[in-house]
C-alpha cells in the first residue's frame, strides 16, 4: 500500500466474522427472492465502463466479484470473455453455475484466495460496500495483484456521507467518491472515470456512484 488509511470502525476479529455471516446469511436466505428482483436490472452502462477501459479486445478475463446469481456473469460470457464469478454465498454460487455455465469460486469477500495477477478486468458491481473500512485496503490490494498489469478494476457502490455500520442484518460502508478515491489510490490504482446512477436522475436520486480504475506499477 501507498500509505495507511483510518479506518471509519475499528473491529475486532469477532465482530469481522459476524459481519461476514450476518450478510452473507441474508443473502442465503433470499437468493431466490434477490434473483426475482434484480435479474432484469439494466446495468449494462456498468458492463460498458469496464469493457472500453479493458487492456484489449476478448477473449480477455474478467472476474465478476459478488456475481450472485450470474445475471452479468452471463453478459459478459456472451460478448466473448473468459468471465469468472466469486460470490460468499453458497446459494448464489449455485445458481450462479447454472445460469451461467462459467466457474465460479465459493470465497468470501474477507477471505479472497485469488490467483496473482489472473484477471484481465474485475467487475465489484453493487458488492465491496459489504467490505468494511478497515479490511477495505488489504482487499483492493488483493484485487490489484490478481490484476495482470495495465488490468482494470470497475466498481459500483452505494455512496454516502463516509459512515458504515448495519442495516439490518446486512453490514454497508457507505462512502463519499473523494473518500472513496483515497483508498482506490491507496492500492495503487489511477482513476479513469467515474459517474452517478441511475443516469438522467438529479444526484439525490443518483444513489450509486461507479468508477473504474486501471492498475499502476507500485
Amino acid at each position: 500500500m501507498d500509505g495507511e488509511l483510518p479506518c471509519l470502525v475499528t473491529l475486532s476479529d469477532d465482530e469481522l466474522r459476524e459481519i461476514s455471516s450476518g450478510t452473507l446469511g441474508h443473502y442465503q436466505k433470499g437468493a431466490r427472492s434477490f434473483w426475482a428482483g434484480t435479474r432484469h436490472h439494466d446495468v449494462s452502462q456498468n458492463v460498458e465502463a469496464l469493457i472500453r477501459h479493458l487492456p484489449g479486445p476478448p477473449p480477455q478475463t474478467v472476474l465478476d466479484l459478488g456475481c450472485g446469481p450470474g445475471r452479468d456473469l452471463a453478459v459478459f460470457r456472451d460478448l466473448g470473455y473468459v468471465a469468472i464469478g466469486l460470490d460468499g454465498a453458497e446459494e448464489f454460487v449455485s445458481m450462479a453455475r447454472e445460469y451461467s455455465g462459467c466457474e465460479v469460486l465459493h470465497q468470501d469477500f474477507l477471505a479472497l484466495d485469488l490467483a496473482h495477477e489472473r484477471f484481465d478486468g474485475v467487475f465489484a458491481n453493487a458488492s465491496l460496500f459489504h467490505v468494511p473500512s478497515q479490511e477495505l485496503p488489504r482487499v483492493l490490494g488483493e484485487l490489484w495483484a490478481s490484476l495482470k498489469p495495465g488490468g482494470a478494476l470497475f466498481s459500483s457502490n452505494p455512496h454516502g456521507p463516509n459512515r458504515e455500520g448495519w442495516s439490518g442484518d446486512r453490514y454497508g460502508c457507505y462512502l463519499d467518491l473523494e473518500e472513496w478515491r483515497r483508498f482506490a489510490t491507496a492500492a495503487a490504482f489511477v482513476e479513469l472515470e467515474h459517474y452517478y446512477r441511475p443516469p438522467g436522475q438529479p444526484r439525490h436520486r443518483q444513489p450509486w456512484l461507479a468508477s473504474v480504475w486501471r492498475k499502476r506499477a507500485r
